[in-house]
């Protein structure tokens, strides 16, 4: 909740403060439920349209989600009306805790993975709206507001760390990105940072598979 409090907020904040009131921000997170897409959909919004460019982004920052997505595939089997909802709003923080966090005992897996998606849910949705409405009347300079996104991922990742089978994932990241910076420099290192670990984790996948 904490997590999602101040990122929330300052999504509210940065939309509002780009002239996008609550509103907006609200329906953007309660529909197009993204995170980080959406810290960069606010750029996307305020300068000149560029819809190939904007697709490709959309795809590398939320391509994750894929293997999300497959690893909790047996987490998710047979929970019957409640799945599409699970899948819909799986996140970061919501993956982070279901992949590690087994329901207490008497308590059903449904209903433990369903509470714990829908108040995350919940928050980041509350949060901006709360953020949005507290922008119209506090004025300030958000430059470096973002960052909150960027401090939370690293949370995540140091909490992912803790478990050995976990590093390789981390390291493959680290090192993807650092050579992505290296040859395509500051200004296009989301992108084919994002191409090149789906390569290699789609490449060692294959590779298990046969």
């Amino acid at each position: 909740m904490t997590g999602y409090f101040c990122l929330g907020m300052a999504y509210g904040l940065l939309m509002e403060a780009n002239g996008y009131g609550p509103l907006w921000s609200t329906l953007m997170s309660a529909i197009g439920f993204g995170g980080s897409m959406q810290y960069v959909a606010i750029t996307l919004l305020v300068t000149a349209f560029d819809p190939l460019q904007a697709f490709l982004l959309a795809i590398m920052v939320n391509a994750r989600h894929i293997f999300y997505g497959l690893s909790m595939l047996d987490k998710y089997k047979g929970l019957g009306k409640v799945r599409p909802f699970l899948i819909y709003v799986l996140s970061d923080e919501t993956f982070s805790l279901v992949s590690t966090l087994e329901p207490p005992k008497g308590v059903a897996r449904k209903d433990f993975y369903f509470w714990i998606s829908l108040l995350d849910y919940s928050y980041w949705v509350g949060a901006t709206a709360l953020g949005g409405l507290l922008g119209k009347f506090i004025t300030f300079d958000t430059t470096g507001l973002d960052f909150a996104l960027t401090a939370l991922f690293v949370v995540l990742f140091l909490e992912q760390w803790k478990k050995k089978e976990n590093r390789p994932a981390g390291i493959i990241g680290i090192a993807c990105a650092a050579a992505s910076l290296a040859v395509f420099g500051a200004e296009n290192l989301v992108i084919s940072a994002m191409v090149l670990i789906l390569a290699v984790l789609l490449g060692g996948r294959k590779r298990l598979c046969t």
